[in-house]
C-alpha cells in the first residue's frame, strides 16, 4: 500500500559537493534538482501528502554566506516551479516560523501559498526555520492562550495547533546520508511512522531509490502499539 503522508529528512548535500571536489553550493543545488524530482514521483504515484526538511531553526546559524545562497536557492526554486505545482493540483504548505525569514523569502512564500491555496490532488509540506520542541511549545502555549481545560485536552485537540493540522501523521520517514536520527523533525507527528535508512547522499536520491523506499515500506508489518494480528502498511 501507498503511504498517504512521506516526509523526507533530506541530508548530505555538502558531502556530495565536498566528495567530488565541489563548493558546499553546488551540492545544495544538485539537492533541489533532486527535490523536484521526488515531488514529481509522488504526485505520479498518488501520494497525498510529501513533506521536505529545508531548513531546521538550528540551520539558521550557518555562515551567512551559505545562508544567503541557500535563500537565494530557494526563492527560485519556488517561482520557477509555481507554474508546475499548479499545473500538478500541488497545494505548497509552510512548516515553520515564517516570521524569521528574510523579508524577500517570506513574500515569495506566502505569494506562492496563496497562489496554490486551492490545489487539492497533493499538499507538499516545506519545513522552514522547523524544529519539533519549538513546534510542540508552540501549541502549549496557543491552548494555554485559549484557556483550554487541562481536563479535556486530547491528542486530536493538541494536533490541531501543529503546522501538520488537517493532515495524517507521516506513515514513512526517509533518511539520506546514512545518519540515524530524526534531528528535532515531527516529533509528536512521527509517534508510529516506518523509518527509512539509506546510506546514498539526498542528491543521489532518485526517483527510482523512493521507488526502492516504497517497496520496502509495502513489506512492512504495522502494528500502532496494537496487539494481535499484525496490520500491514496500509492498513
Amino acid at each position: 500500500m501507498l503511504p498517504r503522508h512521506i516526509a523526507v529528512i533530506m541530508d548530505g548535500n555538502g558531502r556530495w559537493a565536498r566528495q567530488r571536489g565541489l563548493p558546499r553550493s553546488e551540492g545544495h543545488k544538485a539537492g533541489t534538482e533532486a527535490a523536484r524530482a521526488v515531488v514529481t514521483r509522488c504526485r505520479e504515484l498518488g501520494v497525498r501528502h510529501l513533506t521536505l526538511y529545508t531548513l531546521s531553526r538550528e540551520n539558521l546559524s550557518r555562515p551567512a554566506e551559505e545562508l544567503s545562497y541557500l535563500f537565494d536557492l530557494l526563492v527560485r526554486f519556488l517561482k520557477k516551479e509555481t507554474r508546475l505545482l499548479l499545473e500538478q493540483d500541488i497545494r505548497l504548505k509552510i512548516l515553520g516560523e515564517v516570521e524569521g525569514l528574510p523579508f524577500g523569502v517570506r513574500q515569495v512564500v506566502r505569494s506562492v501559498v496563496e497562489k496554490t491555496k486551492d490545489c487539492g490532488s497533493m499538499t507538499l509540506n516545506l519545513a522552514l526555520n522547523y524544529g519539533g520542541r519549538d513546534e510542540i511549545l508552540r501549541a502549549c502555549r496557543t491552548l494555554l492562550a485559549k484557556g483550554l481545560d487541562p481536563a479535556v485536552l486530547t491528542e486530536e485537540a493538541f494536533a490541531a495547533e501543529l503546522y501538520t493540522s488537517g493532515q495524517p501523521d507521516p506513515d514513512l520517514i526517509i533518511r539520506t546520508s546514512g545518519e540515524l536520527r530524526l534531528s528535532n523533525y515531527l516529533l509528536f507527528q512521527a509517534a508510529y511512522a516506518e523509518f527509512y535508512f539509506t546510506d546514498l547522499y539526498w542528491p543521489d536520491f532518485s526517483p527510482a531509490e523512493l521507488d526502492k523506499a516504497l517497496e520496502d515500506y509495502a513489506h512492512r508489518q504495522r502494528r500502532f502499539g496494537k496487539t494481535g494480528d499484525q496490520l500491514t502498511a496500509g492498513e
